[in-house]
């Protein structure tokens, strides 16, 4: 049984929540619209998962100028990067991709070894900050806002997660903040849209290929992400508050050769 057969079973008021998601995004491509001829100054944060590539159909078909990028932390799988290169073939809206420093890559592996984020959350955390966290840096470089797939019912870290979350400097955008992952499901399906083929294998979050495994009937949603760790430092710092970002960078820092 595939990932559609299986979770494609939308809520009872599904209509209302994809009408509040397309205007969530409308909106937001019409605040953060660039004036002049200026590049928009929203873009869509994906990671490739099913929640993503809904928000990226949402997108297209509604032809809104909110441009689209992913992170290639250089460890992903390949089914991943097999539907990142459909993703670019298929958009209306440009698909950047930002890759890590490879320098740094090069040095944090010959350093601490190429299973380091198994040995510490520090570690972990460190290579998600060179992988991920400096490249999204640059990704969002001059942007005022940003879209994600965060739901409320990913996990409970997540269970206030508002449509627009106006805490911090740079807006982020939520628009299936409401949503079950039936609903996810069944607009992948009525829209027969494409997507990562793990879903197939129980991957309901796919991150890189080291710190991702698939989960059990019963388990979180992000039980396979770092399964090692505690549940409460499960985030790999995109969606963290501004003082733990800043902690991973410092970290960074200080593990940096002299």
């Amino acid at each position: 049984m595939n990932a559609i057969a299986l979770h494609a079973h939308p809520s009872s008021d599904y209509v209302i929540k994809l009408a509040e998601a397309r205007g969530v995004l409308a909106q937001a491509a019409a605040q953060y619209a660039g004036g002049d001829g200026a590049a928009s100054t929203v873009v869509q944060a994906s990671s490739l998962g099913a929640e993503d590539m809904v928000i990226s159909h949402l997108i297209n078909s509604l032809q809104l100028d909110i441009a689209i990028f992913v992170l290639d932390t250089g460890a992903l799988h390949q089914e991943t990067l097999d539907l990142l290169q459909r993703l670019r073939a298929s958009s209306r809206a440009p698909v950047s991709v930002y890759a890590p420093e490879q320098e740094s890559v090069l040095q944090f592996v010959a350093r601490e070894g190429k299973d380091a984020m198994y040995k510490s959350i520090e570690l972990r955390k460190a290579c998600c900050g060179i992988r991920k966290m400096e490249p999204l840096g640059r990704a969002l470089a001059g942007k005022d806002a940003w879209v994600t797939g965060l739901r409320r019912e990913q996990s409970g870290a997540r269970g206030e997660v508002p449509l627009v979350d106006t805490s911090a400097p740079r807006t982020k955008i939520n628009p299936l903040a409401h949503w079950t992952w039936g609903d996810v499901w069944h607009t992948i399906r009525e829209n027969k849209l494409e997507y990562n083929a793990l879903h197939d294998q129980f991957f309901p979050s796919i991150g890189c290929a080291p710190c991702t495994r698939a989960v059990s009937v019963g388990e979180d949603f992000r039980s396979g992400r770092w399964w090692w760790e505690d549940e409460t430092a499960k985030e790999c710092g995109l969606h963290v508050k501004d003082h733990d970002a800043a902690a991973v960078s410092s970290l960074q820092s200080r593990r940096a050769p002299a």
